[in-house]
């Protein structure tokens, strides 16, 4: 569903403490421009930084973007090879303002899995923001949630042999427990910029519940006036958690 309606106030007691965003647009929004789609790339990071503190000044606590999928790997080269540089550049040139304004970073997917350079500055920017207790910005970075959920349960299953686990005691929580998202709340809210409908093998287990919005405004167009609007959206819906 697309809301195009002005966002109402926020009623007390309906605000998100979680949200998640799939960040869509960014090649459109380029070549809607006759711009490279690396213009799009390096705008859409910058506008990351504009949204993590427009999101902290809302009081979302924790909040989860789609930064780089496992399936994004099959692009062009020349594009993989941009969108790892700019996770390098962003993680080393942020991290002291992040740790200055309370920002925790967490980085969620098959991070062992990263080039070096990338995969060195992202655990620093994570090391360097572990003690803060603001926000909590959380990269997901080769990141596919049917990959999550096969590495949950690899990890499961070794425990049950191992003997540490009794299989009878496995429910949701525990389940939860073993994905990369272990610790966090289920997103409250979903966002997707460029339109486009579908989650995109994104927190698939985590979003059973979590209320959807789409905007057709790109991602590098993407402001606090539109999160503010996806918030008032929210606060407006009576949610029901299947009953």
């Amino acid at each position: 569903m697309i809301e195009r309606a002005h966002a109402p106030a926020l009623a007390p007691g309906a605000a998100a403490r979680h949200v998640a965003i799939i960040m869509d647009g960014n090649r459109r929004w380029a070549h809607g421009r006759e711009l490279a789609a690396a213009e799009g790339h390096r705008t859409g990071a910058s506008v990351l930084r504009a949204i993590t503190r427009a999101a902290a000044r809302t009081g979302i606590e924790f909040l989860t973007v789609f930064a780089f999928s496992e399936e994004n790997w099959r692009r062009d080269p020349g594009e993989v090879a941009l969108l790892m540089n700019l996770l390098h550049v962003f993680s080393e040139r942020e991290a002291a303002s992040l740790a200055d304004e309370g920002v925790r970073v967490r980085a969620i997917g098959r991070i062992a899995e990263l080039p070096e350079a990338p995969r060195q500055a992202l655990q620093a920017l994570e090391a360097a923001t572990a003690a803060n207790s603001g926000l909590t910005l959380n990269l997901a970075v080769n990141y596919g949630a049917r990959t999550e959920l096969c590495d949950a349960i690899r990890a499961l299953a070794r425990d049950v042999a191992a003997g540490t686990l009794d299989a009878s005691s496995i429910n949701g929580s525990v389940l939860a427990s073993y994905l990369y998202t272990a610790g966090l709340p289920d997103p409250d809210l979903l966002i997707r910029t460029g339109g486009e409908l579908r989650v995109s093998n994104f927190l698939l287990y985590q979003i059973a519940y979590t209320e959807l919005w789409s905007t057709p405004v790109y991602w590098p167009d993407f402001n606090e006036n539109h999160l503010r609007e996806a918030l008032g959206a929210f606060a407006s819906r009576q949610r029901r958690f299947g009953t």
